[in-house]
């Protein structure tokens, strides 16, 4: 396993992490966690991410015991969580300095822990003035329940913004972003392009330098679309689009423009004779400004596979990078001012 810097700062995260999105109290309990856990500390893993939304806090619960049973040294591990959608109650949501605080002291309850390593605002909050959100992080940083802080799904502008704020007041700015990030997220629709993948490569690219900004990408397999499982009218039983809570997606995701470029990549992975999975992992840990690529899995076959997409990395030669871009056609235009 490589190590790279979070962003400018000091704390090393693995080049590949473990998520509990979708898996950790809806798919698996303790017992499973455990094992799955186990196979990524065996295997080099120490970022491991979550938010206090997964499952309604459960998957907060699950890994925050699944930890204490395997009796790990906490100062081997980079735990992340996110905040914003807490609850039900007005104040339960949002990025005001009463929700960060609270939701900060709830993930830690549920956690089991004294502190995560990084903390993040898990979308923007348009009813919350920044400097209110960059003033809660910072009093979370300084009582020792946060070492850094960051965004997740925000713009560059909001980005560049919360820094602004920062730099004014003589505060801590946000060194991390956690986009979505991976081969098809331009094409989820004609009508909606996604911020992601324009972001990471086009919009992004001055905070990169200005500010340090490193990036936790999610959802590099594209729920599982990039394994190359799916096909049209084929949903596994034991996939994550056979679930109640993701049928909407799996029928927004499964369209004859994804599959067919799926299909194309199918080929080109072929050729380097790798699995799908593995190729679609290593284009996302290519790109130089990604810290880590966070994976999902419910079996340790699965992480195992993950894994090995680090040995494809040296496969990703500019002839190849070309021929998968030809099938995607996703890469964005570079703005002028940015060149």
């Amino acid at each position: 396993m490589q190590y790279k810097n979070l962003g400018r700062s000091g704390l090393k995260v693995s080049q590949l992490s473990y998520g509990a999105w979708v898996t950790f109290g809806n798919q698996l309990d303790v017992k499973e966690a455990k094992a799955l856990l186990q196979c990524c500390r065996d295997h080099g893993v120490n970022f491991f991410d979550n938010a206090e939304v997964y499952a309604n806090g459960r998957a907060e619960e699950i890994m925050g015991q699944a930890i204490r049973e395997l009796g790990w040294r906490r100062s081997d591990l980079v735990i992340s969580t996110k905040l914003f959608w807490g609850g039900s109650g007005p104040n339960d949501k949002g990025l005001s300095s009463k929700h960060l605080v609270e939701g900060t002291h709830a993930s830690l309850r549920r956690l089991d822990m004294d502190y995560v390593d990084v903390l993040l605002c898990h979308r923007p909050d348009a009813a919350t003035p920044i400097e209110e959100t960059v003033r809660a992080m910072n009093r979370i940083i300084d009582k020792g329940w946060a070492f850094y802080w960051g965004t997740s799904e925000w713009t560059a502008q909001q980005i560049t913004e919360a820094w602004a704020a920062a730099q004014r007041l003589d505060l801590i700015g946000p060194i991390v972003e956690q986009p979505e990030y991976n081969l098809l997220t331009r094409h989820k629709s004609d009508l909606e392009v996604s911020v992601a993948l324009s972001e990471v490569e086009s919009e992004y690219l001055p905070l990169y330098d200005t500010y340090g900004l490193g990036l936790t990408t999610w959802s590099p397999l594209a729920s599982g679309v990039l394994t190359g499982k799916y096909s049209k009218g084929n949903i596994p039983s034991d996939s994550r689009f056979a679930l109640d809570n993701y049928k909407n997606l799996a029928s927004r995701s499964l369209i004859d423009d994804v599959l067919a470029k799926v299909k194309g990549l199918k080929l080109i992975a072929d050729e380097l004779e790798v699995p799908l999975s593995q190729l679609a992992i290593a284009w996302c840990a290519s790109n130089p400004n990604v810290s880590t690529v966070i994976t999902g899995a419910t079996k340790e076959s699965q992480i195992l596979e993950n894994l090995k997409a680090l040995e494809v990395l040296p496969l990703l030669t500019p002839d190849v990078l070309e021929k998968i871009e030809a099938v995607v056609q996703s890469k964005p235009k570079r703005q002028e001012s940015y060149r």
